[in-house]
């Protein structure tokens, strides 16, 4: 969440931050922080002048009964204990308006950077890098197929049941729409996936956890996913735990309410879990097949690092990411996100979409994100600095590399031939062949 300081220091450019990202009534808000903590600096000063003259009146007791004034020392005993119940009661106060001022905070996104475009929704966001020619940004060299919108190209949920890779409706039949069935090749190629994200995030220093698919309340929270996306998580309401909407929520709060040394930034985990999303309202053709679904696999990179760095590690992140589709041989591109379009916690976030040739569209296949402070402060993530000891906030990131529906989407559709579907080469010594047939 937002912290105090960058209120009071700047609270004009937080309001107009909170207005880029089309945050309703957003001067309202911060006003009413901002009265919340006047009105807890308010009591604490009462209090603090309370026991003050508690402290007083208390040493003069001894004094007074040394002096054989007894009614005098009783009258002192009993201003102590009026004392005391006001001090309780500025106490009370004082949780009050806190607690008022942290869930209102908590309701409060995060405000993005200024090289963050303008806009409403994902139509304003800005291409910055394409290796497709005439689909806008800097073309990074030529993509090695050639992108045609040819008729004759299968969408991926007729290649799946031409090939027996995925049973949607036996996934119907099981758990409801949105939780597919892999078979045989379909099996495998999901397996070769996940195994060569991880392979390449190990290259690239990565440590590798293996965090649990369900998380409590305070883990939601401290990544931000409540109270903002409560109604798109499932939850286990007799235990009180969420299904994780992303491997983010548990490798991020592995640093919940921690202090690390500053040599041991930056810290670079990965992670591959299954991830579980209610998508409530979703319908149409963005949902078919493999473009939407309740339950996917996915590999997370997480990044916790110090603010001078944080650029640096978000611009590794892009590149990691970036190298993976590459890899691939997809024709992808990259979007820096507008105000309105990114999501409640991100200070600035990346896109990647790869394109498919049979849908005649781009699929969203990962959101690369800073969060600045935002995170470390809902978590009390922080680091001691080497230089002179002091405690601050860390900056956290976060990415997908990457999440597979829509890679396996792009994968069939795109590498369809008459001998059946191409194995990229980076990938066959996973997949164990060069094709499916």
């Amino acid at each position: 969440m937002l912290t105090l300081k960058q209120i009071y220091d700047d609270k004009a450019k937080v309001i107009a931050g909170l207005n880029k990202k089309h945050f309703s009534g957003a001067q309202e808000a911060i006003d009413e922080v901002l009265r919340l903590d006047g009105e807890r600096k308010a009591a604490q000063q009462q209090k603090d002048a309370a026991a003050a003259e508690m402290n007083k009146i208390s040493k003069s007791i001894g004094a007074l009964m040394a002096q054989g004034k007894r009614e005098e020392a009783e009258t002192a005993k009993a201003q102590t204990g009026a004392l005391k119940a006001q001090i309780a009661e500025f106490d009370q106060k004082m949780a009050a308006a806190e607690e008022a001022q942290t869930k209102l905070l908590l309701t409060i996104p995060n405000i993005p950077y200024d090289i963050v475009p303008e806009g409403a929704c994902a139509e304003d966001n800005l291409v910055v890098k394409s290796n497709v020619p005439h689909h806008g940004g800097d073309t990074v060299g030529t993509w090695v197929g050639e992108v045609n919108n040819d008729e004759a190209k299968l969408p991926h949920w007729e290649l799946a049941k031409k090939y027996n890779l995925i049973d949607f409706d036996l996934g119907v039949k099981i758990s409801g729409a949105g939780f597919p069935v892999y078979i045989g090749q379909g099996a495998r190629l999901q397996r070769a996936l996940i195994n060569f994200f991880l392979s390449e995030a190990n290259k690239a220093g990565y440590t590798e956890i293996m965090p649990p698919t369900v998380v409590n309340a305070a883990s939601g929270y401290g990544t931000g996913q409540l109270p903002d996306k409560e109604g798109q998580m499932y939850h286990c309401e007799v235990d009180d735990l969420y299904l994780i909407p992303t491997a983010e929520v548990p490798v991020t709060n592995l640093y919940r309410d921690v202090i690390i040394d500053e040599a041991q930034l930056p810290i670079k985990n990965c992670a591959y879990t299954e991830c579980f999303r209610r998508e409530a309202g979703s319908y149409g053709k963005d949902v078919r097949g493999l473009n939407r679904l309740h339950e996917f696999s996915k590999i997370e990179i997480v990044r916790i690092d110090t603010p001078e760095h944080s650029d640096a590690s978000h611009k590794e992140m892009l590149e990691h990411v970036e190298g993976l589709l590459q890899k691939l041989e997809l024709p992808y591109r990259i979007l820096r996100l507008s105000g309105g379009d990114m999501s409640f916690t991100a200070a600035l976030c990346y896109d990647f979409e790869v394109y498919s040739e049979a849908q005649h569209r781009w699929l969203e296949v990962s959101s690369t994100s800073n969060f600045d402070t935002y995170q470390a402060n809902r978590l009390k993530c922080r680091y001691r600095r080497a230089e002179d000891k002091k405690v601050t906030l860390c900056h956290t990131l976060n990415g997908s590399a990457l999440a597979l529906p829509r890679i396996v989407a792009a994968l069939l559709e795109n590498n369809q031939c008459e001998e059946g579907i191409r194995i990229p080469k980076a990938l066959q010594p996973f997949f164990g062949d060069d094709m499916i047939r």
